[in-house]
């Protein structure tokens, strides 16, 4: 089957977070059961490089404002369609914000101009190829499926997969005569959202099936508390909306062959991890205590993830002798906060702002238990990275937390299936409680290794959850 991917992301090229891991590793795993998938992407500079190993497939002399063209090439086991039109994306900053950290102001246009060539690739092809289906993600490819509706032709069936629907892509009205939407489907119906144009809310409604990252997510999303304003109309489509586990790449997160770390290691030898613990206390200075675990987080610095709560539990994770190192930004506030933490208690508070993915690496393979303590999650990454790699996972019960990880209660435990442990609700004083779990499992030598070693042995990869894509590929396709 060939199926087009559309999306504004896609690791090892561009990445802000889990759906560059998404789009880079699903498709590899889809070709592997022997399916055709091309991913279309923006040539943003940091792919740019790669237009010179490609070939022309499209040229327009304007798509909103200057010209563009399509380029196919294969990179790094992907096919790849690079959208290069340097007036909207050869720019400095992010792939969303400009260099002062704000919103492009023309996002509207540069992820209308995305969905619009995914649109037409969808409907014409490209190069002699044509898919038979298109898989769009998050609200960057949302408008998709609304130009492919009003075009009126015959078009091949949509997905649409929601990564996270706090991100809704909700723009001025005005955006719909400058991206030459049908303002017959500018309504509560279609792509209207309380008089903003909302490119998540055109994708919802009027793809053919939607799916999101975790099963749990799913069901979360019919509810106020999750939907954001959107769990009417997935309620509406109830019946069409799905929920596929998320997996991760397992050549590229394998603790035996992991470059990054000082000392691989596998479920029979786990005494090497400790070099690796070893090599993080020494780079934060942080003292050594082989008689407390060593926390981890790599995450954005949000409260959706929790860690304005993890702030108020410090002092519990110092008082048990624990240590904690993280790795992430985000929120201003929340930097300076954990700088301030760091500063207080350095022996045993690291921090270190940004992104560094060998760093984050080196964190999975080095510290005894990472901290995802997420408000909501709609699948999460950093725990199935724990998993494979044997560092427990302690997360609030919600989204694909709930469904990747299996608490350490008495049940489990006894029978030798717990591979972390959940709590909920998420409150500083459960999360306070989650902690004390941790430590008070960490000294039981014997309980604490089994655990690691049924971790290590969690299916985390794409096997399962793309067999599940292409029996729903295969459902829409005739």
């Amino acid at each position: 089957m060939n199926v087009l991917f559309v999306a504004s992301e896609c690791s090892p090229f561009v990445k802000t977070g889990g759906l560059a891991d998404v789009i880079g590793s699903v498709p590899k795993a889809l070709e592997h059961l022997g399916h055709t998938i091309k991913i279309l992407l923006p040539a943003y500079p940091d792919v740019s490089g790669w237009l010179k190993h490609g070939d022309v497939l499209l040229e327009l002399e304007d798509l909103f404002g200057g010209p563009a063209r399509v380029y196919s090439v294969r990179a790094k086991g992907l096919n790849l369609l690079l959208l290069d039109a340097p007036h909207l994306y050869d720019r400095k900053g992010t792939l969303y914000l400009d260099e002062e950290g704000f919103d492009w102001e023309d996002n509207p246009v540069r992820f209308g101009a995305l969905s619009l060539i995914g649109a037409k690739i969808g409907l014409d092809g490209i190069g002699g190829w044509k898919p038979e289906l298109v898989h769009v993600h998050d609200w960057q490819a949302g408008l998709v499926p609304v130009y492919m509706k009003q075009s009126g032709r015959q078009a091949p069936p949509t997905v649409m997969t929601i990564h996270n629907i706090a991100f809704q892509g909700l723009f001025d009205g005005s955006v719909v005569q400058t991206l030459g939407l049908s303002e017959g489907m500018f309504n509560p119906d279609g792509f209207e959202y309380w008089g903003h144009a909302g490119f998540l809310k055109g994708g919802l409604a009027f793809a053919d099936k939607i799916t999101t990252v975790s099963p749990t997510y799913a069901t979360e999303l019919l509810t106020p508390e999750f939907g954001m304003g959107l769990e009417g109309l997935l309620r509406s489509r109830k019946q069409d909306l799905s929920g596929i586990l998320n997996g991760i790449d397992l050549t590229v997160w394998d603790p035996q062959e992991d470059s990054a770390l000082v000392k691989t290691y596998s479920p029979k030898s786990l005494k090497r991890k400790a070099a690796n613990r070893q090599w993080l206390e020494d780079r934060f200075n942080l003292v050594s205590n082989a008689d407390a675990p060593l926390f981890g987080v790599v995450s954005r610095l949000t409260t959706q993830k929790g860690l304005d709560l993890l702030l108020e539990v410090i002092p519990t994770l110092i008082e048990r002798n624990a240590r904690l190192v993280v790795l992430g930004n985000g929120d201003k506030k929340l930097e300076e906060a954990y700088l301030a933490a760091a500063a207080q208690a350095p022996d045993h508070v690291a921090v270190e702002i940004g992104y560094n993915e060998e760093l984050a690496h080196q964190i999975q393979g080095g510290v005894d238990a990472l901290l995802v303590p997420s408000r909501f999650e709609p699948c999460g990454l950093t725990q199935l990275y724990a998993l494979r790699y044997g560092t427990i996972p302690v997360v609030s019960r919600t989204g694909g937390l709930a469904d990747t990880v299996v608490d350490a209660n008495a049940a489990a435990l006894a029978t030798k299936c717990a591979t972390g442990i959940q709590y909920s609700p998420s409150t500083v004083e459960a999360l306070e409680m989650a902690v004390h779990r941790t430590c008070d499992l960490f000294s039981d030598n014997k309980k604490w290794k089994s655990m690691m070693r049924r971790a290590m042995f969690a299916e985390v990869g794409w096997d399962q959850s793309a067999k599940l894509y292409e029996e729903l590929y295969q459902s829409l396709v005739k």
